[in-house]
């Protein structure tokens, strides 16, 4: 006979800052300014089991594209890489790499010139 577990969640667990963060600690529900603070503990609540993908998305008005966004951007540049205005800097960095090589290689000849 196989024992059936409840899936329980943390009480708490540890935000983006390293302090211990429970619910209360989330940013309120009716949020409509998104700091980077706030969104790094909405995503270290999802990660930590705190709150789930859906209940994040459906409590903050969030996508499902929107929230995974913001946690590519943590885990690509850290918690600085969730400020609105280094968006177009990080994603230019972000399709860098994506480039197949010999094109990277291609487009990295000119700015060699531009040094000599």
């Amino acid at each position: 006979m196989t024992e059936q577990r409840k899936m329980t969640r943390p009480m708490q667990v540890i935000g983006p800052d390293g302090e211990l963060m429970t619910l209360a600690d989330l940013p309120p529900p009716e949020t409509r300014r998104w700091v980077i603070r706030r969104k790094a503990k909405v995503v270290a609540a999802v990660r930590g089991g705190l709150i789930s993908l859906e209940e994040a998305c459906q409590r903050y008005r969030l996508s499902v594209e929107e929230f995974l966004g913001w946690q590519r951007m943590i885990e690509r540049h850290g918690v600085p890489g969730l400020r609105v205005t280094r968006i177009q800097h990080y994603r230019a960095a972000d399709t860098w790499t994506t480039f197949d090589p010999n094109m990277a290689q291609r487009q990295q000849v000119p700015a060699k010139r531009a040094e000599e």
